[in-house]
């Protein structure tokens, strides 16, 4: 009887050991990532307000992100335009990807000799968010407004500096 109870108790005390044993499992897993080519941007037009006529009065020539310009204050579009365009980029990366748009904060200034005038109020189409085809591109075109000072000098006024647009993926 004695050798009974020795054996019950090591058997009880083996069950104990055994059951904590299969309490415990394991799964493994495997880690991934995927690297997306990076976004690009390339100028396809530079921005041209074309012809402006100006009086004794300041104004403005504002041209949409389509390049339709309209004007306040003392400017005018005369009937020969010259060449009118709104800045334009393309936008390339990954298939279906957004990403943001960031125009210039700031004014930049154009310059004929001595003579200057500022351009400012960006605006661009696709506006703020764009999305890439699924070809992986997009279109981006950007207007701007023109601030034509009281009797302007006559010349051809161009940015000593380029603008920047910057883009993002989201």
């Amino acid at each position: 009887m004695k050798n009974m109870k020795k054996l019950i108790s090591l058997a009880i005390i083996l069950i104990a050991f055994t059951a904590a044993t299969f309490a415990q499992v394991s799964a493994t897993a495997t880690a991934t990532a995927t690297i997306v080519g990076p976004i690009g941007i390339t100028n396809t037009a530079n921005m041209n307000f074309g012809n402006v006529a100006v009086s004794a009065v300041a104004g403005t020539v504002v041209m949409t992100p389509a390049a339709v310009r309209s004007t306040t204050g003392g400017c005018t579009l005369p009937a020969v335009t010259g060449t009118v365009a709104a800045g334009a980029f393309n936008v390339t990366g990954a298939a279906a990807y957004t990403y943001s748009i960031t125009l210039p904060a700031a004014a930049t200034t154009i310059t004929s000799g001595a003579n200057t005038m500022t351009v400012d109020t960006w605006t661009s189409s696709p506006s703020g968010t764009g999305t890439l085809s699924a070809g992986g591109s997009q279109a981006l075109t950007v207007g701007a407004t023109l601030n034509v000072g009281a009797s302007q000098p006559a010349g051809t006024y161009v940015s000593g500096t380029p603008f920047t647009v910057t883009v993002n993926y989201n």
